[in-house]
């Protein structure tokens, strides 16, 4: 019941499957967290291996509600 996004994040079917499943603000929240995978993992997304770890943390995510975190990564305590 989310507001959607409005065109597909990414081309190809993924693209069409996070269009038609994921919210707006769920989309906000998998980018932070993919910052955070990417900084903390110190992760090159020129390589190929990088590129495909996002992906499945992403599906991991974003449809099997999974929580992912970077390996070195401590929240902040409040």
């Amino acid at each position: 019941e989310a507001e959607g996004l409005s065109t597909p994040p990414c081309p190809g079917e993924l693209g069409e499957r996070i269009l038609k499943n994921i919210s707006k603000e769920a989309w906000e929240e998998w980018k932070q967290m993919q910052m955070r995978l990417v900084n903390e993992n110190r992760l090159n997304l020129a390589d190929a291996r990088a590129r495909n770890y996002i992906r499945q943390q992403m599906e991991l995510f974003l449809f099997e509600g999974q929580h992912v975190e970077a390996q070195s990564y401590t929240p902040l305590s409040i």
